[in-house]
């Protein structure tokens, strides 16, 4: 009887958790951008310009987004490397235009002042910044990044550079064999760079503890999110327009977890996905807090989970404009 009566409080309690999160929850994701925030400095004329939708016909093949929290140390050697390699390919082939959009996310550093002057060095037309108002976290920083590149192509790569940049060959290769004879401003496509091939040497590098809890956070994602994708967090991730015009407006997480949201919404649109290994190492400085951090990244996967299944999140199906505050 007291068994019965223990487990009726429990069912009650769920109940009203779940009822909580869903009348707590917005139905649709909401994208909010401040008026300033719609603007990007041109430091040789010091006059502001409108950023570009992502509504809009794309008009360079590829836009490589940055975002970038307090990484005025480590953005210059990411920089260097990123553009170093998409202007031999431009030399090489003219056809092969680009922009690197660096998203500074509330930074409290000289963040912006670095991409800056790389804007200054490069050209507008090659390195522009967008600094947001406030702090919304990477994934709220790739997303509002997304919304205003230009890319029939679009990549977000972060900005400790501890992706070997030219690796992103892979993922274009990749992404042609997914799109296959459509256009590539016509076609869905995501491929997702992976560093699951380097995974027995980075349990041989870490505690018994963290390898713990870095399959546990594999094996929530495998039950709760994507089952396409072997590695979700690795931020080298390339998509056509279409596809960023469709997933990243429907984005609710905005912190660590958006990667798996992402593949979630990617795998529920049936959008083709494609992983390829690249070359990745540890660079000192990460903003990941060990420990904290997976299990902030772990309660949001099983949050997200009871939303989309109850219904209180929903997918919508057509592209949505961001709301201007």
């Amino acid at each position: 009887m007291l068994l019965l009566g223990l487990l009726l409080v429990l069912g009650c309690a769920v109940l009203v958790m779940l009822l909580f999160i869903y009348l707590t929850s917005e139905t649709y994701a909401k994208v909010i951008r401040f008026k300033e925030e719609q603007f990007y400095l041109d430091p040789k004329t010091a006059e502001k310009q409108r950023f570009p939708s992502i509504e809009d016909e794309s008009t360079i093949l590829l836009s490589v987004i940055v975002p970038a929290y307090n990484e005025e140390k480590r953005l210059p050697v990411m920089l260097e490397e990123c553009l170093d390699y998409l202007e031999k390919k431009l030399n090489s082939d003219p056809s092969c235009t680009f922009e690197v959009l660096i998203v500074d996310d509330g930074s409290n550093d000289k963040t912006t002042e670095v991409g800056l002057s790389y804007s200054k060095k490069y050209g507008c037309d090659k390195v522009r910044v967008l600094t947001l108002s406030t702090n919304r976290g990477k994934g709220g920083a790739v997303r509002l990044g997304m919304l205003s590149a230009r890319g029939k192509q679009l990549l977000f790569a972060d900005a400790d550079g501890a992706t070997t940049f030219e690796d992103i060959s892979k993922l274009q290769n990749n992404l042609k064999e997914l799109v296959k004879d459509q256009p590539m401003d016509k076609a869905l496509g995501l491929v997702c760079g992976s560093r699951a091939h380097l995974e027995k040497e980075a349990i041989a590098s870490r505690s018994f503890f963290r390898t713990v809890l870095m399959k546990g956070f594999h094996l929530l994602v495998w039950l709760f999110a994507a089952r396409s994708v072997r590695d979700t967090q690795c931020g080298f991730k390339l998509l056509t327009r279409p596809t960023a015009r469709l997933c990243f407006p429907n984005l609710h997480i905005e912190r660590w977890a958006f990667d798996v949201e992402l593949i979630y919404i990617a795998e529920y649109m049936n959008i083709p996905t494609g992983e390829v290994s690249v070359r990745w190492m540890e660079i000192e400085g990460s903003k990941i807090v060990p420990v904290w951090s997976w299990l902030q990244m772990g309660r949001d996967l099983i949050l997200m989970w009871l939303r989309y299944s109850t219904g209180a999140w929903k997918v919508n199906m057509r592209s949505q404009t961001s709301k201007v505050k």
